[in-house]
C-alpha cells in the first residue's frame, strides 16, 4: 500500500493527479438503472479492466446512512464529474466503485461488506469513503481499496486517479473542513442537503460515528449563507439543514443556531418558494434557545417540523447512554415547541434493549411514546459497535429485545395522526415522484407528505390541494390550483379550516396536521436513518389497487395512465366500485373514463402506430417481389 502524499510529492507515475482542470460540465445527473440488475459478481468478473485516459471512465457510486452521508456523495461526485467522469447508478457500467458507508448501525456496515465483496470479486478498482474507514481504518474488509476520509472528499479526483493506475491510497487525516462552493450533483435537483457542522460535543456510550466525525466543527455562517444565496438561485426549493447535530451548531466558533437560522432565513424568497427544513437537535443544545428557536419555526418559509431524538424514556438508560439531559429536558423541548408553534410536528428516536434496560424501564418509554403520540418514531434494536463502551456493558437478552422492539411498534402504529384532514385545501411544495411511478411527492409547512397526480413540470413548484384522503403514513391530494409563486390570497379563499386553526406567528394560514416525515435528518449518535421511502411505498400500495409497473414518467402515455387512475378514483369516491371498474370491459369501460382529450391523444397515437406498421409491412412485401 502507497501513501497518497508520497504518491503527489513524485512517487507516482505521470502527472500530479491535480495537475488537469476540471471540464464546466457539473451538473450532470447519473444514469439510471431502469431495469434494475442484480449484481452478479461472476458476470462482472467476464469483463476485466482495462485502463483508459484519466476522466473518461464511468464512475459507480452507492451510498449508505444518513443525509450528510448524501451531501458527501454528491459532492464527490460534482467533482468526479467537474473532471470529466461519467456518472452512473448501475453497478455493472462503474469502471470504479465509490462507497460513502454508515458506521451508524451494525446491518448498514455489514451492507458495505458485502458490496466491497463483489467489487473484489468483479474485479473493480474501489474507493472507500465515509464513516466506516475514518472510524476503522485497519478492518479486514477495507484491505486493498484505496480511502478517501470524511474530510478529505475535497480530493476525490485524486484518489480515484490513483486508484485507476493501480495504486492502493488512502487519506484520512482531518484537516480544515471542505469548502461549501465545491462543484455538486444532487441526488434531486430541487433539493440542497446542506452541512452547517461535522461532529458532536455529545460522548454517547454507544455512539461509533463521533469516532470517525470527530469533534464538532462549525462552518461560519457567511460562507453557509452565500451556499443558501447560490443554490436559490440555482433553482433549489427545499434546504435541508445536516449535521450530527445542529443544535450545537456554533459552539466553537463563538456562534448559535439561532443567530445562524435567522441570516439563512433573510435569503429566501420572500414568496415562500424556497423552504427551510432544520435538522435533527439533541435535547441538550436547544434548551438555551426554545423561544428563538420556535419565532423561526413559524416563519413562512420554515417547516414546522423538528427531529429530537429521545432514546429512551427512562432517566437510568439515558444517564447510561450518558446522553446529558433528562426526560423532563425532553418534555420542555417538546411543550414549549408545542405551545408556541401551531401546527408543530415532532419526530423522535427510540432504542429498545440497551444494556441495563429493565421492564420497568422499557415502560417508561412505552408511556411517554403513548403520551405524545409522536407522528414519527424510529424504532431501532440496540446494535453494540466494536470500540464503544457500550458493547462491553451487559446485554439484554436478543429474544427481549426483539419483543421490545415489536411491542412498541405495536404501539406506535395504532396511532392515526392524519385523521381529521381530509376536505381541507392546504398548500404543498412538490419535489419529487413517489415510487409508483404515478404521484408526486409535496409537504405541507408541518411537513405532512401529500401524494397528487399532475405532469412533471409541477416538480420545484407549490400548489393548491385539496386532502381527498388520508393514510397512515400519507395523505392523498387533488391539486386544484398549481403556483410557480405562492399566492397567499387564493390560499386564504380556499382554505376551509378556521382561524382558529392558524398559526399567529406566520403570514399563512398553514396546516396544524399532524405528519409523518419521510426522510427525517437521522441520529448520528443513535439509529439508522428514518428514511420513509417503504413506508411510503406501502403508503401508496394500500391506497391503489392498480400501480403502474414499468412506465416512462417522461411521456405521454404514462401521463395520460395518471390521469385515468385519477379519474377512476374520483369515479370510486363517488360510489362506483372499484372492483366492478376492474371488472368492465376495456374498450367500452375504462375508456369512457378518459376525457375527450385523452380520447383524441389516444387515437392519434393510435393512427401513427398502424400506419408505422404498414409502411413495414409494405418494405417486407417490396424486398420479397425483387
Amino acid at each position: 500500500m502507497e501513501d497518497i502524499e508520497d504518491l503527489l510529492v513524485g512517487g507516482g507515475s505521470g502527472a500530479p493527479p491535480g495537475f488537469r482542470l476540471p471540464l464546466n460540465t457539473v451538473g450532470v445527473n447519473p444514469s439510471k438503472n431502469k431495469n434494475k440488475h442484480n449484481l452478479n459478481a461472476s458476470k462482472l468478473a467476464q469483463t476485466p479492466f482495462s485502463p483508459k485516459v484519466p476522466g473518461t471512465q464511468t464512475i459507480y457510486i452507492k451510498t449508505f446512512g444518513c443525509s450528510h452521508n448524501q451531501s458527501d456523495s454528491e459532492y464527490m461526485a460534482g467533482q468526479l464529474s467537474s473532471f470529466g467522469y461519467a456518472l452512473t447508478d448501475i453497478p455493472e457500467d462503474g469502471d470504479l466503485w465509490l462507497i460513502n458507508t454508515c458506521t451508524v448501525k451494525s446491518p448498514s456496515q455489514s451492507a458495505m461488506d458485502t458490496l466491497i465483496a463483489k467489487g473484489k470479486s468483479a474485479k473493480k478498482p474501489l474507493v472507500v469513503a465515509g464513516c466506516v474507514p475514518q472510524g476503522s481504518r485497519n478492518l479486514k474488509e477495507l484491505e486493498g481499496v484505496s480511502i478517501v476520509g470524511v474530510q478529505q472528499i475535497d480530493r476525490v479526483v485524486e484518489v480515484v486517479e490513483e486508484t485507476l493506475k493501480g495504486h492502493e491510497v488512502r487519506l484520512l487525516i482531518r484537516k480544515k473542513l471542505p469548502a461549501l462552493d465545491l462543484p455538486k450533483v444532487r441526488k434531486n435537483k430541487f433539493v440542497e442537503i446542506l452541512p452547517i457542522n461535522v461532529g458532536c460535543l455529545g460522548a454517547c456510550t454507544y455512539c461509533k460515528t463521533k469516532h470517525a466525525r470527530g469533534h464538532l466543527g462549525s462552518y461560519n455562517i457567511d460562507s453557509l449563507v452565500g451556499r443558501v444565496r447560490t443554490v436559490v438561485a440555482d433553482g433549489v426549493k427545499e434546504i435541508w439543514l445536516s449535521s450530527e447535530d445542529t443544535g450545537a451548531y456554533g459552539r466553537d466558533i463563538g456562534a448559535n443556531l439561532p443567530t445562524l437560522l435567522n441570516a439563512i432565513v433573510s435569503e429566501l424568497p420572500a414568496n415562500a418558494s424556497t423552504m427551510l427544513r432544520i435538522g435533527m437537535t439533541n435535547p441538550p443544545f436547544i434548551l438555551q434557545h426554545l423561544k428563538e428557536i420556535a419565532e423561526v419555526l413559524c416563519h413562512p418559509c420554515v417547516y414546522t417540523f423538528l427531529h429530537v431524538p429521545v432514546q429512551s424514556g427512562s432517566d437510568s438508560v439515558l444517564k447510561a447512554m450518558n446522553r446529558e439531559y433528562t426526560v423532563s429536558d425532553f418534555r420542555k423541548v417538546v411543550d414549549t415547541l408545542t405551545e408556541l408553534v401551531p401546527g408543530m410536528q415532532i419526530a423522535t428516536d427510540i432504542i429498545c434493549g440497551f444494556p441495563g434496560e429493565t421492564d420497568d424501564d422499557f415502560a417508561q418509554t412505552v408511556s411517554l411514546v403513548n403520551e405524545y403520540k409522536f407522528p414519527q418514531v424510529h424504532i431501532s434494536q440496540f446494535y453494540p459497535r466494536p470500540g464503544t463502551p457500550a458493547a462491553r456493558m451487559k446485554k439484554v437478552p436478543s429474544n427481549m429485545v426483539k419483543k421490545r422492539s415489536r411491542e412498541l411498534t405495536s404501539v406506535f402504529e395504532a396511532f392515526t395522526p392524519n385523521n381529521g384532514m381530509e376536505g381541507r385545501v392546504e398548500k404543498i411544495w412538490i419535489t419529487e415522484i413517489a415510487t409508483d411511478g404515478i404521484h408526486l411527492v409535496g409537504h405541507t409547512k408541518g411537513y405532512v407528505q401529500v401524494l397528487v397526480i399532475g405532469p412533471e413540470s409541477m416538480l420545484g413548484t407549490a400548489a393548491i390541494v385539496k386532502i381527498t384522503s388520508v393514510g397512515r403514513w400519507s395523505v392523498f391530494g387533488e391539486v386544484i390550483e398549481s403556483l410557480n409563486q405562492v399566492d397567499e390570497k387564493t390560499l386564504s379563499n380556499n382554505r376551509k379550516t378556521s382561524l382558529d386553526d392558524c398559526s399567529p406567528c406566520s403570514d399563512t394560514c398553514e396546516s396544524c396536521a399532524s405528519s409523518r416525515e419521510p426522510e427525517a435528518e437521522p441520529c448520528a449518535c443513535g439509529p439508522e436513518n428514518c428514511g420513509g421511502k417503504n413506508a411510503l411505498h406501502k403508503s401508496v400500495s394500500s391506497q391503489n389497487d392498480i400501480l403502474l409497473e414499468d412506465g416512462d414518467k417522461r411521456n405521454l402515455i404514462g401521463w395520460l395512465l395518471r390521469r385515468r387512475k385519477n379519474q377512476m378514483q374520483k369515479k370510486a369516491e363517488n360510489g362506483i366500485a372499484l372492483e366492478s371498474m376492474k371488472k368492465q370491459d376495456w374498450t367500452r369501460g375504462t375508456f369512457n373514463f378518459w376525457g375527450v382529450v385523452d380520447k383524441l391523444q389516444f387515437r392519434s397515437m393510435l393512427v401513427v402506430l398502424l400506419t408505422i406498421v404498414a409502411i413495414i409491412c409494405l418494405g417486407f412485401r417490396t424486398i420479397s417481389s425483387k
